[in-house]
């Protein structure tokens, strides 16, 4: 109980905060307690949707986290939270209501507090786009895991090999993430399948220009650590983590509009969600959970490639988020239950 409080005091803390925030704005915006408190019910379900779909956003961000340093590890929860409330749950739906409605950021703030019901048709409007680059980027993410060919240890040891035999062809994954975005493109109509298609490349190029930017800034860091400077570390993880997490967020800010279409309801109850996932993180860091269960990280892989097929097959259908976080919570369970096993026969 005390590690857990620990850890997650500040979330807590953060949650009180916006619910205050929540019930003051309901009650400027409605006047009415009854329908105050139905904005506060929606932001605490959000809040637990966020979470219940990122746990495996958060064994991936332990994977990478485990190998920085304290201080890049305390700026993920402190200044990354910036990016993530700001950024994804905020900034990147109005860019996308400014970009596609050809309006200002101010008339699109506007838009979205005016006009709930408009904003959230353009949402739904720019979702292919949305999850050609979200399921492209996810995609290579996941497959990026399998493929290193310093793996030696499966957990679905068939499917696990084959891939990592994909490493051995260049630019393999590239290769099979262009395959599912054309084949599904083939069933689109031809301005939806171009759109598919143009996001799917910039999700490509995205991870990699941020796996770039991460092994530069890593061997540069770690050339004046040589020379005996003193070196930041981490800077080439925390931007790739911020990313990451962005991608993750991308489906769940479209899928938050099935529960309300107010910008600000949206904003608050996810990022109460994303505060916790990241506090969720810093305690599989410390605990050590990743190297106790050493399937863990594979189901979490696993539960991202899934993700990123779900994201791309909803340009064709209409796929509810209970599946998608059901299916994620399936590999993870499956896999730390596989990694107890292992244990036990050890």
């Amino acid at each position: 109980m005390n590690t857990l409080m620990r850890h997650f005091r500040g979330s807590m803390i953060f949650t009180l905060f916006c619910l205050v925030l929540a019930a003051a704005y309901g009650w400027h915006e409605t006047g009415s307690i009854a329908r105050t408190g139905g904005m506060l019910w929606v932001v605490m379900v959000l809040a637990v949707l966020e979470v219940s779909l990122s746990f495996d956003n958060a064994v991936v961000n332990a994977a990478v986290l485990k190998d920085m340093d304290d201080i890049w590890r305390k700026r993920f929860l402190t200044w990354g939270m910036l990016f993530a409330v700001f950024g994804t749950r905020v900034l990147f739906p109005l860019l996308i209501v400014e970009f596609t409605a050809g309006i200002g950021p101010i008339d699109a703030i506007r838009l979205s507090l005016a006009e709930p019901e408009q904003y959230e048709a353009i949402m739904m409007h720019a979702h292919i786009p949305i999850a050609g680059f979200g399921g492209a980027f996810l995609a290579m993410v996941g497959l990026g895991f399998f493929i290193d060919q310093d793996k030696d240890e499966h957990w679905l040891r068939w499917l696990e090999t084959r891939l990592k035999l994909l490493g051995s062809i260049k630019a393999g994954e590239v290769a099979l993430v262009m395959l599912a975005l054309v084949l599904i493109g083939r069933v689109l109509p031809d301005h939806e399948a171009l759109s598919l298609l143009v996001s799917g490349v910039f999700g490509v190029i995205a991870f990699i220009a941020v796996e770039g930017l991460g092994h530069w800034l890593e061997a540069r860091e770690e050339a004046r650590a040589l020379a005996g400077a003193a070196v930041r570390g981490g800077l080439g993880g925390f931007l790739y983590l911020n990313v990451l997490d962005a991608s993750f967020s991308l489906d769940g800010v479209i899928g938050a509009f099935a529960l309300s279409n107010n910008m600000v309801v949206i904003a608050i109850g996810l990022s109460v969600g994303a505060l916790f996932v990241r506090s969720l993180t810093i305690m599989l860091v410390e605990q050590g959970t990743l190297s106790e269960y050493r399937y863990l990280e594979h189901g979490a892989f696993w539960a991202i490639i899934a993700l990123a097929g779900i994201m791309l097959a909803s340009a064709l259908v209409e796929i509810p988020e209970t599946v998608t976080g059901l299916i994620g919570a399936v590999l993870i369970g499956a896999s730390l239950w596989a990694s107890v096993r292992g244990r036990e026969r050890d």
